[in-house]
C-alpha cells in the first residue's frame, strides 16, 4: 500500500543514467537496503514510496566511466553534457524531498536534509558542493515537471577512465532494457561503446555474460 503525506509535494523527474536506472537498484535507495551485486547498505529516503512514474529519456550529452567505487569495484557512470552525442537514461517522478535523499546517499551521507533547487531550476546548473556527485543538471522538463540528475564537477577528459565492472554493468543493462526496450546485445553494444568501458569490454563478450545472468 502507497502511503502518501497529507502536503502539499513538488514533483521531479530524477534521471539516472547509472545503476539507478535498475528498479531494484533505485528501491534501496527509497525504501532502504543492499542491492543486487552491491556492497553497501543504504538506510532509505525519508519517504518510502515508490516512483510515481518512469520512462526512457535521452540527454544530450554523453556517460564515461571514472574513479572507482568501493561499492561495484570498479568505474562509476558520470554524465558529461558537453560530450558529443545522446545519453540513454531512465526518468523517475518522484518528490524533489526523495531526490534530495538520493542525493545525500549517492555521496554517503544520511537522507534528511533538503537541497535548494533554485539555482539549478533557474540556471540550467548549480555546484552544492565538491562531491563527484554534486552538481546537479537541469536539462530541461517533461510533462510539466522539471527533470533533475546529477554529476561530478569536471568533464570527461579531465579524469581518467576506470573500467566498470561486470556487476556494475549488470545494473545499467537491466535498466536500460527495461526503460528502453533494448535486448541484451544492444545494452551492451551501448555500455562496451562508452568511454572507460570501450578500453577493457568487448560489447559481445560483455552481451554473453550478460546473458549468462538472465
Amino acid at each position: 500500500m502507497i502511503n502518501r503525506p497529507n502536503r502539499t509535494e513538488v514533483l521531479v523527474w530524477y534521471v539516472s543514467y547509472g545503476s539507478n536506472m535498475h528498479a531494484d537498484r533505485l528501491a534501496t535507495y527509497l525504501s532502504g537496503g543492499t542491492p543486487p551485486g552491491g556492497q553497501r547498505t543504504y538506510p532509505g529516503a525519508r519517504d518510502p514510496n515508490p516512483p510515481r512514474r518512469d520512462t526512457a529519456v535521452w540527454l544530450p550529452g554523453g556517460i564515461y566511466f571514472a574513479t572507482h567505487s568501493p561499492v561495484w569495484d570498479g568505474g562509476r557512470a558520470f554524465y558529461d553534457p558537453t560530450l558529443p552525442g545522446q545519453a540513454a537514461a531512465r526518468a523517475w517522478l518522484i518528490t524533489s524531498e526523495q531526490f534530495c535523499d538520493i542525493s545525500a546517499q549517492e555521496m554517503y551521507q544520511q537522507p534528511g536534509t533538503d537541497i535548494d533547487l533554485t539555482t539549478v531550476l533557474t540556471t540550467g546548473r548549480d555546484k552544492i558542493g565538491e562531491g563527484r556527485y554534486e552538481t546537479l543538471i537541469h536539462p530541461g522538463d517533461l510533462d510539466g515537471y522539471p527533470l533533475l540528475t546529477f554529476t561530478a564537477p569536471w568533464h570527461a577528459a579531465d579524469e581518467p577512465g576506470t573500467a566498470p565492472s561486470l556487476a556494475y554493468l549488470r545494473m545499467l543493462a537491466g535498466g536500460l532494457i527495461a526503460a528502453h526496450g533494448w535486448d541484451t546485445g544492444q545494452a551492451a553494444a551501448y555500455l562496451a561503446g562508452l568511454a572507460g568501458a570501450s578500453e577493457v569490454w568487448d560489447p559481445d563478450d560483455l552481451a554473453e555474460r550478460l546473458a549468462d545472468t538472465e
